[in-house]
């Protein structure tokens, strides 16, 4: 679409309906009744392909910079008081282009932002606002590196303030709710159309006697107020509201987790800009955040995080949904697909979770004993559901969630309560996937294991079952990656220990990587450039130089063991 000048039309589109709904040559009433409402659904439609074309098209995200698109849908968006819908689509469509575009944040001046922040801090509390607030402060996130250090505490705490209010609300007893809602509206309004058609049942009844017809009643239904108005599904789109908000309450959140911190200097860059500092000094004020000034990111971020509970709030969403909820979704085709929305939201957590895990101290995190009953979770969640396999997004999360928690646990001496067995269990399932992610998830977490047992007494025959098992993932995965993470993981599992020592020599580790470390280097050779990015050629090369260096290693075990 846009090779094929898809923009073009589309941005004469958007700044004829910002021009229509500054016109002035109706009369108020005319407006409000004609030509706003539909000015404002083509142009809600019209920011709807904006959105979708920017998500896909890095091209389309230029030209929205070069040709003034932000001022045209900022108006758009200070209309959400009257028009929610628009202000969404906005909201969406912002979140989008705001982001890594350095060009189009030099295009944000005070009255902007002022915008942003009027529909972040909206008082109206249903739920599509939610989600409107939660887009915008998504939007804001991506707008940092604009906003003065001093102001930076404020925002921090304004924006995880609604992540948080977000994630407090129970989506399942939401859903179960909303369609009792809903079941209620549908059943008064039939009783209402069945009282006016017996009150009015006397004018239904016409005598067809004088036209010869046999002597019979023929009953004509009228047209009630009901049949006039559209159909609803006013209680369906709030509960679609709420959950998109929630998911994507979480996917900022681990934005948030992964920004790097920036330097005092470019802090102190940052702060120099005149308009915006006037504007933010009395910005966010009902937030109550500190101004800091050097601020250092990482550090906000993590107070704000433990501050608003968001740790606590995300391994509740973790839990599977709302039995019942889906039960009753599942008897209802149009409720139907709100069940995908909900475990969508879990594995969304799950990732989150992990975010947290890699991110915050254990303290923040509730300490050692918190980290234990979280593992307890994990493998709950992950062994209550018999064919867990199947479901990739989930395994992919869970599985993530669990790597992160075992590296933090294993790093911190705290001892582990999944038991190995447990975790061969999810390896060997997992190991089968053909979902990337999971597979390198599952050798990661062996490597993790195995590291900790090796310097354990008594655990000679688990180092060899998963000596054997990261052995044949790295001669035989066809993903180099997954390869070299196997790889990876034989390297920490049999670096030191008695056990280590003696498990690599029973089950010929040596002589195994000494055959397959040729047929390694032609692999990279041959199928690299090809297959994967530079970041993950970088990583390949150094995994085969550390099986060289391995290899030497083990060289001098075997010696020493067998002589």
């Amino acid at each position: 679409m846009v090779t094929k000048d898809i923009m073009t039309p589309l941005v004469a589109l958007l700044k004829e309906c910002s021009t229509g709904l500054d016109s002035n040559e109706m009369s108020p009433q005319e407006k409000k009744d004609q030509n706003r409402n539909s000015i404002e659904n083509i142009a809600n439609e019209a920011v709807n392909v904006l959105w979708n074309i920017c998500e896909c098209s890095s091209r389309a995200v230029s030209i929205f910079n070069k040709e003034g698109c932000l001022e045209i849908v900022l108006k758009y968006l200070s209309r959400f008081s009257t028009n929610v819908d628009l202000a969404i689509s906005v909201a969406y469509c912002l979140q989008t282009v705001t982001e890594d575009n350095p060009e189009l944040l030099k295009s944000f001046s005070a009255p902007a932002l002022h915008v942003l922040e009027s529909a972040m801090l909206s008082p109206v509390n249903s739920m599509e606002y939610i989600l409107l607030k939660t887009l915008v402060a998504g939007t804001i996130w991506n707008l940092k590196d604009i906003i003065p250090s001093k102001s930076q505490a404020e925002i921090i705490n304004a924006i995880l303030k609604i992540l948080s209010e977000v994630l407090e609300m129970d989506a399942g007893e939401t859903v179960l709710q909303m369609k009792e809602a809903e079941t209620q509206r549908i059943k008064t309004a039939a009783e209402t159309e069945d009282t006016l058609q017996n009150v009015n049942g006397d004018d239904l009844i016409e005598d067809d006697e004088m036209e010869g017809i046999p002597q019979r009643r023929k009953v004509r239904r009228k047209a009630f107020i009901s049949d006039l108005l559209p159909p609803t599904d006013k209680e369906l789109r709030e509960t679609i509201a709420l959950l998109t908000a929630q998911q994507t309450a979480l996917e900022i959140i681990v934005n948030m987790c992964c920004s790097e911190d920036p330097t005092d200097d470019e802090w102190e860059e940052l702060s120099s800009s005149d308009e915006s500092d006037s504007f933010m000094e009395n910005s966010l004020s009902e937030c109550g955040g500190q101004l800091l000034s050097p601020l250092c990111l990482s550090h906000e971020v993590h107070t704000a995080l433990t501050n608003y509970l968001i740790p606590k709030k995300i391994f509740e969403k973790t839990a599977f949904p709302n039995s019942t909820a889906v039960d009753v979704c599942s008897r209802n085709p149009s409720w139907k697909p709100l069940i995908r929305k909900m475990s969508t939201i879990q594995c969304r957590a799950l990732v989150c979770l992990q975010s947290l895990v890699s991110l915050l101290d254990v303290d923040h995190l509730g300490g050692p004993a918190a980290l234990q009953t979280l593992a307890q979770h994990l493998s709950q969640l992950l062994f209550s559901q018999p064919d867990f396999a199947k479901h990739v997004d989930f395994l992919e999360a869970i599985s993530s969630a669990l790597r992160a928690l075992l590296q933090t646990v294993a790093s911190k001496n705290i001892p582990q309560c999944m038991t190995p067995d447990q975790l061969l269990t999810l390896c060997r399932a997992g190991i089968h996937s053909s979902n990337v992610g999971v597979r390198v998830n599952v050798v990661s977490i062996l490597g993790i294991t195995g590291s900790v047992l090796a310097k354990e007494d008594g655990t000679l025959d688990t180092l060899k079952t998963i000596g054997c098992f990261l052995l044949e993932v790295a001669t035989k995965d066809p993903s180099l990656v997954v390869a070299g993470e196997a790889l990876d993981a034989l390297f920490d599992v049999f670096a030191d220990g008695k056990e280590a020592e003696r498990a690599s020599v029973q089950i010929k580790l040596l002589s195994a990587l000494k055959e397959f470390q040729p047929v390694f280097k032609m692999k990279i050779r041959k199928e690299g450039r090809a297959k994967y990015s530079p970041d993950q050629l970088c990583v390949l090369d150094n995994v085969k130089m550390n099986l060289r260096r391995f290899v030497a290693y083990q060289e001098t075990v075997e010696k020493k063991l067998t002589t």
